[in-house]
């Protein structure tokens, strides 16, 4: 493995079970309280400013955060991930979760992201919940902007985990109202943050939103 034993950040890099795992590592300066691995949307990568923020307030509350780029982003540098790969893409989370269990031990483990790549890690912990122990969703990407018929939600009643949505008021893949409807479906404990001024971006240059994602962390997920 990649990763440095001390406090900061280093980078990550690993293959388990066949699976590269590409990002970046941040290490407490303690024993972590927990884990947490999270990923980018459909446009971006493992160094988006959003994740970089989070994985920073996460970090200085004592969990360990891995933050990492999906195989579609590895194999290729731009460009969005391709719907008949999003299997592969979901094959990355969970070996990186794998891999993040082995490097923090006994801890709680979260995983999520940021709007594609947060839908991908909810499939996942629809599929096999014992993947992680906790669900972090920023900017879910409820539906295509301007389709509302075209829910993603098909997976929603098997999401067994305690999930916190992160979602800004004027989001164009969902309204407050239409992710509050949503959500309904998912059986496990469900915390929505709406941050107003900010839409499916959620930049953190705005907005404190790394502080209130890393307050509903500590609230519902730990």
């Amino acid at each position: 493995m990649a990763a440095a034993s001390k406090a900061g950040v280093t980078s990550w890099q690993e293959t388990l079970d066949g699976v590269d795992i590409v990002g970046a590592l941040h290490r407490p300066d303690r024993d972590p309280v927990a884990a947490a691995v999270i990923t980018h949307g459909a446009g971006s990568n493992f160094q988006s400013k959003l994740l970089r923020a989070i994985a920073v307030d996460l970090c200085e509350r004592g969990v360990l955060v891995g933050r990492i780029d999906l195989p579609y982003r590895q194999r290729r540098e731009k460009g969005p991930p391709s719907p008949s790969k999003s299997g592969d893409d979901r094959a990355g989370i969970v070996a990186a979760c794998a891999a993040m269990r082995e490097l923090a031990g006994g801890v709680p483990l979260i995983v999520g992201g940021q709007s594609y790549g947060g839908r991908q890690a909810s499939m996942v912990v629809a599929e096999n919940p014992d993947v992680a122990d906790g669900l972090l969703l920023t900017a879910y990407p409820l539906h295509p902007p301007g389709k509302p018929e075209r829910l993603r939600t098909e997976h929603f009643p098997d999401i067994a985990r305690p999930t916190v949505i992160i979602h800004g008021s004027s989001d164009s893949f969902a309204t407050s109202a239409e992710l509050e409807d949503a959500v309904a479906a998912i059986p496990a404990p469900v915390h929505i943050v709406e941050i107003t001024g900010v839409g499916h971006e959620l930049n953190p240059d705005k907005k404190p939103v790394a502080q209130l994602t890393g307050d509903a962390v500590a609230q519902y997920l730990l």
